[in-house]
Parts: C-alpha cells; structure tokens; sequence
C-alpha cells in the first residue's frame, strides 16, 4: 500500500481533496454545532483553504424545499462561503424525500454553495436507489447534471465491517468515511487487540485508527482533549501485518451507534 501520512489526501469524485484523516470539522445540522464550528475556523487564523468543512441534511429536513432551507441556514449560521462536504445524515423519510433532498444538494454543488456532496447511513439498497436516481436525472438534463455520490459516512470499525457498503463504493470511487471507528472506547480489552497493543507499543484506539486508514477509510476519531487529539494523530510509524488485519476480521455485526441502514421506508 502507498505511504500513509498525516497529510495525505484523496481525491473525490467531485475532483476536490479531502485529507485521510478526519480531523477536519464534521458538523451537522442535527448537532446544533455549525456556528461554533465556524466561529472556530474564524478564531484558528487558519486558511480557509486548509480545513474542510461537513455538515448534514438532518432527518426532520429531508426533501427538496426542506433541504433547500437547511443549505440556505447552514450558510448564514457559519458564514462561509461554501461548504466542503455535504451529506443526507440517514435515509429516513421515503424515496419521495431522500429523491427532494438529493436534487437540492445538486442544485446548491452546481450553485458554489457546496463543493462535494455525499450520503451516511445508506443502506446498499438506498445506494442502488440514488444510483438509479443519479441515472435518472442525467437522462433529463444531460450527463453530469445528476450529482456523484463523492462520500459516503458510517459506523465502521473490525466489529461492524459492513463488506457489502465498502464493496459497492469501492467500485464506484466513493471515499469511505468511519465514524465511531475507535468503537467508544468500548472494545479495547478485546483479547484480538492485546497483542497487536504490546507489538506495535500503541494503544487500542490508535491500532483501530491504523485498522481503518489501512482498509481505505477516512476515520473520524472524536476527541476534545488536545493529548488524546495528539494520540489519534500518533499512528503513521507503523503498520499492521496482513495477518493482523485477518485477525481483525471479525465477522461481527455489532453496532455501537444507531442503524439506519437497515430501514426500508
């Protein structure tokens, strides 16, 4: 595999970047974080240009006119100019809604309002929809007109693998991203873990962040402690073996989050 550092990038459908590990700000509307956010960006006397910036079209929101609202609102509240990644935050609502919303997110990307746009929570099934949906649009108002599914955000980790969700964009270029990739904290006395903890002379989270950035994943560790930040970063000095990441497969289907992807409204 190519060499893994902290400033590595990858590049998205969209044609822009977005850097492998998820310290960038992952807001969302739901969250009631995004002027906070942005207040933060403003206050880091950071270019603009070097963080990237994702918020969410929460569940309460979903379908064209309500999504159109929730773009229009995350821009005042922040104040940016754009929005790096946004993404439907589950599938919950019907095809009629997630269909609305997916054709506002369109609109505010070809707009300038959004750079890359995205889905988390889908279920393989919700994919083949908005695939098809993707197709549909295309055949309306010509090719490239109907979006690209650059992200795609969910529970992922050696516990909750979903082979299935990763098969299907990893075939169609889409960047995987993992939230709860260090599984709250939750697993880290797993006997699977043990060893590889003596071995490297790292702690489980950081073997599980390595886990996710070997499997092609952006993980999105949540931390506001500025060591535990300095640890989640601390994980480009090694690499674990092609039997540690068999060890790693699990087989398992146990979330630690919620599940949307197995709704079928």
């Amino acid at each position: 595999m190519a060499d893994l550092t902290i400033n590595t990038k990858y590049s998205m459908l969209s044609s822009y970047d977005i850097p492998a590990l998820g310290f960038g700000i992952d807001s969302a509307r739901v969250y009631r974080n995004e002027g906070p956010c942005a207040e933060a960006i403003k206050k880091s006397g950071i270019p603009r240009s070097e963080i990237f910036f994702t918020s969410k079209v929460p569940p309460r929101s979903m379908g064209y006119e309500q999504t159109k609202s929730s773009i229009t609102a995350s821009l005042n509240q922040t104040g940016l100019d754009y929005i790096d990644l946004y993404l439907i935050h589950c599938p919950y609502g019907g095809k009629e809604a997630r269909q609305g919303t997916w054709r506002a997110l369109v609109e505010a990307q070809q707009a300038g309002q959004i750079r890359s746009i995205g889905v988390s929570n889908y279920g393989v099934h919700h994919l083949d929809e908005l695939e098809s949906y993707i197709k549909l649009l295309e055949a309306q108002h010509g090719r490239g007109n109907g979006g690209e599914i650059s992200v795609g955000q969910w529970e992922l980790h050696p516990w909750l693998a979903r082979p299935d969700i990763v098969d299907w964009c990893q075939k169609r270029g889409v960047v995987i991203q993992a939230y709860c990739p260090i599984v709250r904290g939750q697993r880290f006395e797993e006997p699977v873990l043990q060893p590889m903890v003596e071995k490297y002379n790292k702690t489980p989270a950081q073997v599980l962040l390595r886990w996710s950035l070997q499997k092609g994943f952006v993980p999105l560790p949540k931390s506001v402690t500025l060591s535990r930040i300095e640890e989640n970063a601390d994980i480009y000095n090694f690499e674990l073996t092609a039997e540690d990441m068999k060890l790693l497969q699990t087989g398992e289907y146990a979330p630690c989050s919620w599940d949307p992807t197995t709704s079928h409204d």
